[in-house]
Formats: structure tokens, sequence, C-alpha cells
């Protein structure tokens, strides 16, 4: 990588970093993907974050020992280079609506409820014939939650989230702050969730990678085969010593 101060990178988790598994509980950390992390995010200056629909306790989790900036729920919750975190808070009305959605899910054979806090999912991987039934009712719910909320769609899964947060805001929010200000960011991702984020790279001048094992219709510059093939990259990255000036 060439003169690592110049650049600030963001990357989502799920099918980026680690591969996409059937349920969120039973997904695989690579040994050693934590630690290269932390490796590369030292060659960076700290301008390394994650940016992801996971709730920002559940993806530190996946990286423990070590705590990154992370950018939680496409944006919805997000915690700075500092430690700060902010979050868009959401009533008892939001709460109800998904105690509903989870009891009409029992219907559902194969369909997982994952309750977020200020976001909900349901995940049909395991249930694909479901697909219709799902986004039917997840357009339902979200007429229910009303015009402060937005549908986010993915690779099987719908989710509920707050409509005034995405993956390129908190990328923007990042990005005007230390230590990713003034640096050309450089953006990894594998679903249309991350487009947001790819769309605000591009208008910056920055480089936006999608991970597609097939072509995929998006605005991302360049493609990668597979989330297995970033991490090698990353672990090379992660290994070079920083040349001085």
């Amino acid at each position: 990588m060439q003169d690592p101060s110049q650049w600030a990178l963001f990357l989502d988790i799920d099918g980026t970093l680690i591969d996409l598994a059937e349920t969120p509980e039973s997904i695989v950390v690579p040994a050693g993907l934590p630690a290269d992390l932390h490796r590369l995010s030292a060659r960076l200056g700290g301008a390394l974050a994650l940016v992801t629909g996971r709730a920002l306790p559940f993806a530190d989790e996946l990286f423990q020992p070590y705590v990154f900036p992370i950018a939680g729920l496409h944006g919805s919750e997000r915690r700075d280079a500092t430690g700060m975190t902010t979050r868009v808070e959401v009533g008892a009305e939001f709460e109800t609506l998904k105690a509903a959605l989870a009891r009409e899910a029992q219907q559902w054979p194969g369909v997982l409820i994952e309750n977020k806090g200020a976001a909900v999912a349901a995940h049909y991987r395991r249930a694909p014939e479901q697909r219709e039934v799902v986004e039917a009712a997840m357009e339902r719910y979200l007429d229910m939650a009303g015009e402060d909320f937005t549908l986010q769609h993915g690779k099987m899964v719908v989710e509920i989230r707050p409509a005034r947060a995405s993956k390129g805001h908190a990328l923007m929010a990042y990005l005007n702050e230390a230590p990713f200000q003034d640096r050309k960011p450089i953006a990894i991702g594998d679903d249309v969730t991350d487009e947001a984020m790819f769309r605000v790279v591009n208008e910056l001048g920055g480089h936006s990678i999608r991970i597609s094992e097939t072509p995929a219709e998006t605005v991302a510059q360049s493609t990668l085969p597979s989330a297995s093939y970033l991490r090698s990259l990353i672990h090379r990255f992660a290994a070079e010593t920083v040349r001085p000036e």
C-alpha cells in the first residue's frame, strides 16, 4: 500500500470480512483476522472503520480483544476513534412493532427475526421460498413504523431501520473527524446495503470495491472475488513494514 497516511479504509463485515452464514449466530471469524485488522489500522494511523448492519455490541464481540471505530445498524449507531458513541433513539411504539413481528414470524418456518434494537431484520436464508411473504409483511410493518423508518433489502434479509441514517452518512461523518479527515476513502462491501458508501466514495475521488463471486449491478469501481481473497490482501498489507521517508 503506497503511503498509508493518504488513505482511510471503511469495511463492511458480513460477506466482506467474514463469510456469510445461515444465521447471524453461526458465522465464523477466521483466526488471525482481528489481529490483522489491528495491524492494518495501525499502519493507517487508526483510519480504519467497520461499517455494518450489525449492532455495535455484536460487532465488537467478533473482533475482540480489539476495539475499532464502528458504525452499526447501517449508521444508526456510531463509535468514533475517541470511543464516543452516538445512537438514533427509537420509542416504545417500535418495541411493540418488533414484538408483533416476532409473533407473526412464528408462522413462517425457517425465517429468523433479529432484534437489533433500533432496527429489526427478517432473515430468510434458510427458507428462500418465504421471500414474498416476508417482503410483503415487512412492507406492512414499515407502514406501521412511519416515515422515520425505511426498508433495507440485503442478501436473503429485509430490515426496517431508521431512515435518517445510512452507511454513506456514517462514512461522511468519519471523514469529518480525526484520524480520517483529509484522507481519500476506500470502501469495501458485498451487498446493496453498501452502495450508499460506494456512491459517497466515488464522489470524493476515493475507491469503491465490491466483493462479488458473480457479476452484480453496482456503482463500485472494482470487484474482488470473495471475502477470503480480501482477507489474504488484508493479511499481506498488515504485515508490510512502513518505509521511512
